[in-house]
């Protein structure tokens, strides 16, 4: 069973209500949802579809990070949601374990909504006759338990561990934040 247009749209409205100043980033992927178009989850939906990004965090707020065959970039683990996921959440927890072999029932999600939603323009692919179109990329905070990372893919070729405080980009703001909110938190309940 897919992830359905109404299970997106209620995701990409909650995290709206968090994140009010990216309603135009998002509003693409908000009016295809209203209009009903095609499965916005299904790869094949263009020109935009959405996709799952796993931010895999350590304890000491260190991000996963991989590189794939051919790329010289690094990238979150992330990729297209699969006709089995049940949830957006779901995929990004699937996706992890194929990929890196960090085992879904180890991760402890930050919650059920993304921290982030990035709007990535991908290019045209000839070769697999794809236009250019847009990934709206649902990015989850996954608590893992250590840096143990097992490469199940043949595409992913190298990884590494990046701490926040090295991050750029709204992610990497919406991370810091993140973390010096825990770390208040934390001290809250030491006193």
């Amino acid at each position: 069973m897919a992830v359905s247009n109404n299970a997106v749209a209620g995701v990409v409205l909650h995290y709206l209500e968090d994140n009010p100043g990216e309603i135009e980033t998002l509003s693409p992927l908000v009016l295809a949802l209203i209009e009903g178009a095609g499965p916005v989850t299904d790869a094949a939906t263009m020109p935009a579809h959405v996709t799952w990004g796993a931010v895999a965090v350590t304890a000491d707020w260190r991000v996963l990070h991989v590189r794939h065959r051919g790329s010289a970039g690094w990238l979150l683990p992330g990729g297209h949601v699969d006709a089995a996921d049940r949830s957006l959440l779901g995929a990004a927890l699937r996706g992890l374990a194929e990929r890196t072999g960090i085992a879904a029932n180890s991760v402890i999600p930050d919650t059920v909504y993304p921290i982030d939603i990035d709007a990535q323009i991908v290019p045209a692919d000839p070769v697999r006759e794809e236009p250019s179109h847009v990934h709206y990329d649902a990015r989850f905070i996954l608590y893992v338990p250590d840096e143990t990372v097992r490469p199940c893919s043949a595409e992913t070729v190298d990884h590494r561990w990046i701490p926040v405080r090295d991050l750029s980009g709204t992610l990497g703001d919406k991370l810091r934040a993140r973390c010096a909110r825990d770390a208040r938190t934390e001290r809250a309940h030491l006193a």
